[in-house]
């Protein structure tokens, strides 16, 4: 059985050409003026990239700091004792701590967006696996997550920093803004993102590695993007 659609995103559908790939400053116009919603959504990129995700040598993971933000209000955590604690403490992690930390992740506390540690925190955060693992949130120092400067990895993650993973399908997907900013925002954040996703490509990879890219909001269709300006491959 077909999905009943809103009319709000038939509206929005039908300012989208499918068989279009838009340049991508066209495609965040695309998106700015789809109708509105009760709630601010959220812009998301999603790449489709030429790499086999069963192979560990093709794994893509990263991370991008955004020109403007996310538009997301980031809850960190920081797994640290002594000095890095107090520093994460006055750079405005959400929730610091070692051990009573690790006692109320396993406990079931989960209220929060990215987790960052010490590297001498981790022998005992690793253990956190069956929690934060399943949600990407295990601290990884490819990501910048793993740091003994624990208040530069807060004020990056607060300023917008996100992190990207390929999933299981070959996929990466990303949060890049909010409807509500402006679309040169969303082009220049979407921009930075498949730069970043780009340069995270494996050496192993052959052929077209983007293979697809699309903007979409949380309740609209999406907008094929024109990945050619981006190809190095």
């Amino acid at each position: 059985m077909a999905t009943q659609r809103s009319k709000r995103y038939q509206q929005a559908a039908a300012l989208v050409d499918p068989t279009k790939e838009y340049p991508l400053a066209e495609a965040a116009g695309v998106i700015k003026n789809f109708p509105g919603t009760k709630f601010n959504q959220t812009v998301t990129l999603a790449v489709r990239l030429g790499v086999d995700p069963r192979k560990s040598d093709q794994m893509v993971r990263g991370t991008c700091p955004l020109p403007h933000g996310s538009g997301k209000d980031v809850r960190v955590v920081v797994f640290a004792q002594g000095d890095a604690a107090a520093a994460a403490k006055e750079a405005g992690a959400d929730e610091v701590g070692f051990t009573d930390l690790i006692d109320k992740v396993k406990g079931g506390f989960m209220d929060f967006d990215v987790a960052v540690a010490t590297p001498d925190a981790m022998s005992e955060v690793r253990k956190l696996g069956r929690q934060l693992g399943p949600r990407g949130l295990m601290p990884n120092p490819k990501t910048g997550t793993v740091t003994d400067d624990t208040a530069a990895a807060v004020k990056a993650v607060k300023a917008g920093r996100v992190d990207f993973k390929l999933d299981r399908s070959g996929n990466v997907a990303l949060a890049i803004g909010k409807v509500s900013f402006e679309p040169a925002q969303i082009e220049e954040n979407a921009t930075a993102a498949i730069d970043a996703i780009v340069r995270a490509k494996p050496a192993s990879a052959r052929g077209r590695y983007l293979q697809s890219v699309h903007l979409a909001a949380s309740m609209s269709p999406s907008v094929k993007i024109d990945a050619s300006p981006f190809m190095t491959a």
